[in-house]
This record gives structure tokens, C-alpha cells and sequence, in this order.
């Protein structure tokens, strides 16, 4: 069954977002200076859920790719559990060349690499055919971020209205942009970054708001008629 309307998790999320209403047709700044860190950036610091890979010269059965989990730990052959969670991709690799020389190699050289980074990816959520989260490959617009999520819904979307939730200074801030200007040439296509959520309005905003009279001051803000 195909959605008519957006989910209560955008919902919510829209409602709690901040004490201030969105900016209309504002540019956001970037983000706080962490999450621009891209995950092959030196001081990148791993974080949970990161995927990295692993490699160990000259043994191919140490290679493999492993996900952190939410202690920030991954698991390993012959050395088991290491702490990655707030450790560079060099020194986690140290940590793994220290681990394995105690008792296996000589002089083992590691190498670790962020896969996939959790930092570095936008939840595109609203009136969009595939919501979702989706891992940023490099720099992203606006309509490329929802591209990811296979577009607007056709049926649904109001293209004129889709915000985008950033973490400047600490506080979540929020704007609204026209995605039917920007196809147009007639608006600038914002920048997204890792941690955005994107939100794409739908047409039938008014009756949702009705079901959920009062419990959404923010979304109300957010969907009212230009």
C-alpha cells in the first residue's frame, strides 16, 4: 500500500525539532566542524555502527569487513574484541598491530578503513517513493540526496515545500526550500551533509494535521499553506 501520508517518525521528529520555525527559502549553514570530517579525513574518529575493513599483510584471512558496534567495539580472529569507538583509522591500526604481535606475528602491518561511515549519511524521509538513510558518496545536493530516495512521490509530494534538519552550534536548525524552483534553474540546489534529515512535504498535509490537531505545533508551522 502506498503512503498518504508522512510518517509519524517525520512527524515527530519535524514537532521536536526545535523551538524556532523553520527558515523559508534559507540557506542552512554547514554543520558543526565534526560531521564534516569525511571517514578517510586523518582525524576521522570512528564512531558506532562505522563499517570498516580491515587488513593484515600477508594473511589473507584476516581481511574482512566488520561493522562497530554499539559499545564501539568490533571482534576479531585470534585477538577478539577491540575498542574502536573513538579511534582514528591510524590508530586503531596500531591497536591491531600491537594486539597481534604479542602472541602471533613478528611484525604484522595493519591497515583499517572506513567502509561506510554512520556520520556521513542523510535520512530522506515524507513523500518520497523509497524513505530511508543513505550514505553520502561525496559532496550532495539537495536533489541528488532525494534522488537517493528515487524522488518525490509523484502522487503525494508538495515539491514547493521540503525541509532540511542540521546541527549548527549544537542546536538542530531547520529551512525550507522549493525543490520545483531548484529543478527549474530558478533557486540554488543546497548542499547536504551527514546527519541532515530531509523531509518532503505531501499535498494532504491538512487532513494529517487535523487527526493530530495540537499534538504538532512545529509540523503545523512547517505545512501551512504558502
Amino acid at each position: 500500500m502506498r503512503r498518504r501520508l508522512p510518517s509519524l517518525a517525520a512527524a515527530a521528529f519535524i514537532a521536536c525539532a526545535g523551538a524556532s520555525a523553520p527558515a523559508l527559502a534559507a540557506n542552512l549553514p554547514p554543520p558543526d566542524a565534526g560531521a564534516l570530517l569525511r571517514p578517510d579525513a586523518a582525524d576521522y574518529r570512528i564512531g558506532a555502527q562505522d563499517e570498516l575493513e580491515i587488513n593484515v599483510f600477508g594473511i589473507e584471512e584476516l581481511k574482512r569487513t566488520v561493522a562497530v558496534d554499539s559499545g564501539g567495539k568490533i571482534l576479531l580472529p585470534l585477538i577478539g574484541a577491540v575498542q574502536a569507538g573513538g579511534r582514528t583509522p591510524a590508530e586503531l591500526s596500531n591497536d591491531i598491530a600491537g594486539l597481534l604481535k604479542k602472541s602471533y606475528m613478528k611484525d604484522p602491518q595493519v591497515i583499517v578503513t572506513v567502509k561506510e561511515a554512520q556520520s556521513q549519511k542523510v535520512t530522506v524521509d515524507g513523500a518520497v517513493q523509497q524513505p530511508g538513510q543513505y550514505p553520502l558518496a561525496g559532496p550532495t545536493t539537495l536533489m541528488q540526496a532525494i534522488s537517493l530516495a528515487r524522488g518525490p512521490d509523484p502522487k503525494l509530494a508538495n515539491v514547493k515545500r521540503v525541509a532540511i534538519f542540521r546541527t549548527i552550534g549544537g542546536k538542530r536548525q531547520s529551512a525550507v526550500y522549493n525543490l520545483a524552483a531548484i529543478r527549474s534553474g530558478k533557486a540554488e540546489d543546497p548542499l547536504v551533509y551527514g546527519n541532515d534529515i530531509v523531509v518532503v512535504d505531501t499535498s494532504g498535509a491538512k487532513n494529517f494535521m487535523q487527526n493530530f490537531q495540537g499534538g504538532f505545533g512545529l509540523l503545523g508551522m512547517l505545512l501551512a499553506p504558502w
